[in-house]
């Protein structure tokens, strides 16, 4: 019932959106033939009644969940253009604030001024709503574009010294990725690029930091004999994120959502990859060795799960000289491994995906996620230790990256 309410409250906020853009659109177009003004009157209202439907009808057609297409387009385009609307809802707002405060002015100050002549009224409000509707039009655009760069993997190399690093391991070469997302993906041979890319790194190693699909173990079937082309010499190893738990799905009981977490670990075996469970392993080199930690999800939010259990992966490793720590959420370094277990060199995450929106370039970083976590893309350091963000080798909700591409990280060890 809660649920259902809550359903209906969005539908009312979305009309009531709705009319007041088309408020804004009355302005702008005020000076258009009467043919004109029903023409864009027609098409934004048929525009904004096949959406409020379409969400109206989301919870009760299976066909709107599980169709790849419809999720990952139609939804994000209605999505997309909602936050478009709230932008430019936000200027309408300051117009209407703006002509609001001075006709309360003129009705208890008259004859000092206050009062304005309706034509720079009239002026200054299509000023301001031609503004909002370009801002929010320039969004929608934006977003629209970014449904080209899903696929568009960039490598990042990262050179990292250590000073306890052992001589052996000098120049190891470490390939990352994270948050596959496979319940996503629409275009396999895109997809192949990418892993073709990971491959002609040549890495002595591939981490994988979880997320590996959406929800079901089964999101993996077309895709296995993708993945499993990725090789190193001292292997592939992976960890668990908190999409990969099964967490975000009404299962018909509990045993089938255990049954498809257990689904999910043998994917990873049938990959060729070592699935790490609060656990570690030693990698070994001309007689050194280093540490690899894995543990679950563990997320310092409360609505992220905290599956990991870092006592148990550090436990043994007091030995190595040099650790590296796979946990899926950047959030998990402050909370836990940086105040009590200073001797992880560095850890590796994914998990944020740059938000798959935002601005970036050498000398500039900025997304809307960074308001929620404080590490949430490339390199972080504190002391001694290093913390390395993935921005995500897949997608999930909206198909596409504006900004922040997916990531393909290549560390090399110094």
């Amino acid at each position: 019932m809660r649920n259902t309410s809550s359903w209906w409250i969005i539908l009312i906020v979305m009309l009531l959106i709705d009319c007041y853009v088309f408020m804004a659109l009355r302005t702008v177009s005020q000076n258009s033939s009467e043919k004109m003004k029903w023409t864009i009157y027609s098409i934004y209202w048929s525009i904004s009644a096949i959406g409020i439907i379409t969400i109206a009808l989301f919870p009760f057609v299976q066909f709107f969940q599980t169709n790849i297409a419809f999720r990952n387009y139609v939804f994000a385009i209605l999505v997309g253009l909602f936050f478009a609307k709230i932008i430019g809802s936000v200027f309408f707002l300051v117009d209407d604030i703006r002509r609001g405060s001075m006709w309360l002015m003129a009705k208890l100050f008259p004859g000092t001024g206050a009062n304005f002549a309706q034509e720079g009224a009239i002026t200054r409000s299509v000023f301001l709503s031609w503004l909002g509707i370009a801002l929010g039009g320039g969004l929608f655009s934006t977003l629209l574009y970014g449904f080209s760069n899903k696929y568009n993997y960039q490598v990042k190399k990262v050179k990292l010294a250590f000073n306890n690093l052992p001589a052996a391991f000098k120049g190891f070469k470490i390939v990352h990725i994270s948050d596959i997302h496979s319940g996503s993906f629409n275009d396999k041979a895109a997809v192949q690029k990418g892993v073709d890319l990971v491959l002609a790194q040549n890495p002595d190693i591939i981490l994988f930091t979880g997320d590996l699909v959406n929800d079901r173990s089964t999101e993996m079937q077309q895709y296995m004999d993708v993945f499993s082309r990725l090789k190193a010499p001292m292997g592939v190893f992976s960890t668990l994120g908190n999409h990969d738990y099964g967490d975000y799905v009404a299962w018909p009981t509990p045993a089938e959502k255990a049954k498809n977490l257990e689904d999910l670990k043998t994917v990873h075996a049938n990959l060729g990859w070592r699935l790490l469970m609060n656990e570690h392993v030693a990698l070994e080199k001309d007689n050194a060795q280093i540490a690899l930690l894995g543990i679950e999800n563990w997320s310092a939010f409360g609505n992220f799960p905290k599956y990991g259990k870092m006592k148990e992966a550090y436990a043994g490793t007091e030995k190595y000289p040099f650790k590296i720590l796979m946990s899926h959420d950047p959030s998990h370094w402050d909370a836990e491994v940086r105040p009590h277990y200073s001797d992880i060199d560095i850890m590796l995450s994914g998990h944020t995906h740059g938000m798959q929106f935002g601005l970036e370039n050498p000398y500039f970083k900025w997304s809307p996620v960074q308001w929620f976590y404080k590490e949430w893309a490339g390199l972080y350091q504190s002391g001694n230790q290093k913390l390395y963000v993935n921005r995500g080798y897949g997608f999930i909700g909206y198909p596409g990256r504006v900004g922040i591409m997916p990531e393909i990280t290549v560390i090399e060890l110094a």
